[in-house]
């Protein structure tokens, strides 16, 4: 007979483990289908792990401007990138293990394999098919296997991976992904980004304070597209003063491989050529959903452009079935899909007062240098829907934070009082559509 429970979630990562603690804590008979990584991309081979990546170049790039602090450093400063890596899957580990002491403490059980739906309020788990990324923990103890198991309600939280383009597919040794891009070996001496979103720029970031060359190459026409264009360009330039070259409207069209490097012919919006040789490359051109092979199709889950379709709880066109986090569309941001596992599982529990998510309404970041963050509609999409009527700029340099960090190329960026504020921090600016007290007010027509 087929074990049953109240909530099953088909994947561990920021949606699926909060989903999982949340319904436990609301008296729910939950449990949680992982096939590689308790806690998923987010926390294994994203965010945090990423951040931990960076933050030993930010104090790489303290420590070899000691002087602005008015510390003199003798000797070499130099990256140990086995050191750096060994701490950052460190870390990965220690959150991995702390997701399986919160499903152990919350009384959520844990089925290891592969989940399909069968039909609504019904999985079959198997073995899984997907190669596992290495290194990966240990199994936890006491996991549940293959086999039938019921739920009144299911959950996907299946997250999302990188997507390749046809002809330029990562081999994981000389174009990478994310994964292989955050345990490298060693540096290369050169380094080729294809994509500026988050994931791209964070690297390029991050390499090159590590002394790497770094080339950027994005298709759009400016960096971070999602971003305020006039943040996108204070940003580039700052990019640019750092060493990082960065081509805009220019394409990979091919790439050859050698024995240890890759050479790509970057096509531009002139219609010139260009190629760059490079010891490695990114490819980071966005990720795509994981819905193929878990039974959506059978059971009749609506999906569009990749995504499955929900509504502001998390509900797809069958009842029963839920979607939340990246697999459920953009913003693909770990916080958001930890925000609609708590509306998800509240509004199944029957609370009152449950507010729909509002995407809108989601803040970004990425940890770039300088670090950018924003939240809403950026000016050309309020200006597109006659929603602007000023925009203003502020230096944040009458501000001490940037002085004390010794990071004085400040700017703020609110884009926005209510609509959308974009702010580089420190060595960012701010700036804001409509009027915002404190702020130098320019009118539009």
């Amino acid at each position: 007979m087929a074990q049953s429970y109240d909530v099953i979630v088909i994947g561990s990562g920021p949606g699926g483990y909060i989903a999982a603690i949340r319904a436990a804590q609301l008296g729910m008979k939950v449990a949680v289908v992982e096939r590689e990584h308790l806690a998923g991309i987010c926390s294994n081979w994203g965010c945090i792990p990423t951040k931990a990546l960076l933050r030993s170049a930010d104090v790489m790039h303290t420590a070899t401007h000691a002087k602005d602090y008015g510390l003199t450093l003798e000797g070499t400063i130099k990256p140990d990138v086995k050191a750096i890596v060994a701490r950052s899957r460190g870390i990965a580990a220690r959150m991995n293990n702390g997701v399986g002491f919160l499903f152990k403490k919350n009384k959520v059980d844990i089925i290891w394999g592969e989940a399909k739906i069968v039909k609504a309020g019904e999985i079959v788990v198997g073995k899984s098919t997907k190669p596992v990324v290495e290194p990966q923990g240990p199994v936890p103890k006491n996991t549940l296997g293959e086999g039938t198991y019921t739920a009144k309600h299911i959950i996907v939280a299946t997250g999302a991976r990188p997507r390749a383009l046809p002809g330029i597919e990562p081999d994981g040794k000389l174009i990478w992904t994310y994964f292989e891009a955050m345990k490298p070996e060693e540096l290369p001496k050169s380094l080729l980004v294809m994509g500026s979103g988050a994931i791209g720029i964070e690297f390029a970031s991050f390499y090159r304070t590590m002394g790497v060359d770094v080339t950027v190459v994005e298709i759009m026409s400016q960096v971070m597209p999602v971003e305020d264009a006039e943040i996108s360009a204070f940003a580039k330039k700052q990019f640019e003063k750092q060493g990082i070259k960065i081509h805009l409207e220019a394409k990979v069209a091919k790439v050859e491989k050698g024995a240890n490097s890759v050479t790509a012919t970057i096509e531009k919006k002139d219609g010139s050529s260009e190629k760059i040789t490079a010891d490695r490359m990114i490819s980071a051109v966005g990720v795509q959903a994981n819905i193929e092979n878990i039974g959506l199709e059978a059971a009749g889950v609506k999906t569009e452009r990749g995504f499955i379709v929900i509504d502001g709880y998390g509900k797809t066109n069958v009842p029963g079935i839920y979607a939340i986090g990246d697999v459920a569309g953009g913003p693909l941001l770990a916080h958001k899909a930890e925000h609609e596992a708590v509306v998800c599982v509240e509004k199944i529990a029957g609370l009152p007062n449950v507010h729909a998510t509002d995407k809108s309404k989601i803040p970004g970041c990425t940890y770039c240098n300088p670090q950018v963050a924003s939240v809403g509609l950026t000016e050309r999409k309020q200006r597109s829907r006659a929603a602007i009527s000023a925009s203003a700029a502020s230096p944040l340099l009458p501000m001490a934070r940037p002085w004390r960090l010794a990071k004085i190329r400040a700017w703020s960026r609110p884009s926005s009082t209510r609509r959308r504020v974009s702010c580089w921090a420190p060595h960012g600016w701010c700036r804001s559509h409509r009027t915002h007290p404190g702020l130098r007010r320019r009118h539009e027509p």
